[in-house]
């Protein structure tokens, strides 16, 4: 059996209209395709490509692209909640999901709570209008590399990618790695510093620009064989004096700081993938255990104490990830307090870690059948264990964010 229930009942959790409609969507879209495929992106270390497409032919790649630019204007709650519906089913389209979206979020409903001059909120009216027709009406993807194997994809540095500033465009030069959707994307949206005359390196100073796939000096390397996400296919990329126009500018320039400063949840994007493998693995010990898995004998395994048990703990687990991440996707907005701060953290780290736990006793719980690759149960407890390790929000991040903030008041020391 597939599991056809909502991962969040609507009447329970009060979903708005436009909640149900795009759960239900993700959900349907998920249990009739995405579900079967994902054995082979995972065994392939394969794009997702067929899922791409049915996400553009049901208008879900412009989800967040704001409706009078011909997008379906979801915020980010609305977002979060759908994208966790695809997690259940195929947690590597869900994550290079993330990375496309997040061009629409940050550009759209996030930039427009942020300060801008007049003349920089119409610059980037005009500019958000070129990016979102390609999504709305072409079909293209756009990625997000963000990672360069140093501090500054934790914030704790400026990025070592630049751009330096000439007539009509920039010049990028570095490296991105662990890129998803690297070689199937589009563009790409890169974080890199403005290169500035007294050549130091400054986080206020961060770009976010669009890359064209086929712009010349860039270059998709490496191999790509990890442990779990295989379908996200994040090899690594090289900017060699990368030329991209002025409108290839995501934000204008400074903006992008003030985002991350102002908008912290905006970093817990990566979250909804690992909320839909948390409950993929519920879902497949109880179907194990009623003898409802698809291809497996109908043999019923639920009448052991131990198993009842088992599934007892999982569901408590569950449920406290559930209802932890439900209230931090709904704390989200500009400037939020230090509480609400906290919470994101904490149910990021839940999120992350509470995945492939419940994922562990899974396989404790189903036994040494769950573990053949295709019933999905080994590539769900393999991509859980990828997200505690992801930045800019890994696990010892937030656990040594959350202790700081809690012995801390903002600007206090121990001198």
């Amino acid at each position: 059996m597939i599991p056809h229930e909502p991962m969040f009942d609507p009447q329970t959790f009060e979903l708005t209209p436009q909640q149900v409609e795009l759960t239900n969507l993700c959900r349907e879209l998920g249990r009739t395709r995405f579900h079967e495929r994902a054995f082979r992106y995972d065994r392939e270390a394969s794009f997702p490509t067929e899922n791409y497409q049915d996400l553009f032919a049901h208008g879900l790649l412009g989800i967040c692209v704001p409706q009078r630019y011909g997008g379906l204007g979801a915020d980010y709650p609305t977002y979060m909640l759908a994208a966790a519906e695809i997690g259940r089913y195929c947690g590597a389209t869900a994550l290079t999901f993330n990375m496309h979206v997040c061009s629409c979020l940050w550009t759209g409903a996030l930039a427009d709570d942020l300060d801008m001059t007049p003349e920089q909120r119409a610059e980037h009216e005009r500019r958000r209008a070129i990016h979102y027709e390609r999504i709305v009406r072409h079909g293209r993807i756009y990625a997000q590399p963000f990672s360069e194997g140093g501090p500054a994809a934790a914030g704790a540095a400026a990025f070592q990618t630049t751009a330096r500033k000439v007539p009509g465009g920039w010049i990028i030069n570095g490296r991105k790695i662990f890129a998803s959707l690297a070689g199937h994307a589009d563009y790409y949206g890169v974080l890199c510093t403005e290169l500035k005359e007294d050549g130091e390196l400054r986080r206020r100073d961060t770009l976010y620009l669009a890359v064209p796939k086929d712009a010349a000096g860039l270059r998709v390397v490496g191999d790509w064989d990890p442990l779990g996400m295989r379908g996200t296919v994040s090899r690594n990329l090289l900017f060699d004096e990368v030329f991209v126009s002025d409108d290839e500018q995501l934000m204008p320039q400074g903006v992008y700081h003030q985002a991350a400063t102002r908008w912290p949840h905006m970093f817990m994007t990566l979250t909804p993938a690992y909320m839909g493998l948390a409950q993929a693995a519920y879902d497949f010990t109880i179907a194990y255990l009623r003898g409802e898995v698809p291809g497996m004998p109908p043999v019923k395994r639920r009448m052991y104490p131990t198993k009842q048990l088992a599934v007892a703990q999982m569901k408590v687990m569950l449920e406290q990830t559930k209802a932890l991440w439900f209230r931090a996707i709904h704390d989200a907005r500009i400037d939020p307090g230090k509480d609400a701060l906290m919470r994101a953290w904490a149910a990021q780290y839940t999120v992350m870690e509470n995945a492939n736990e419940i994922a562990q006793l899974a396989i404790r719980t189903c036994g040494g059948q769950a573990m053949l690759e295709s019933f999905h149960l080994a590539r769900i407890y393999r991509d859980s264990r990828c997200g505690s390790l992801m930045l800019p929000w890994t696990a010892e991040i937030c656990l040594d964010r959350l202790g700081r903030a809690a012995l801390y008041d903002e600007g206090e020391r121990d001198d």
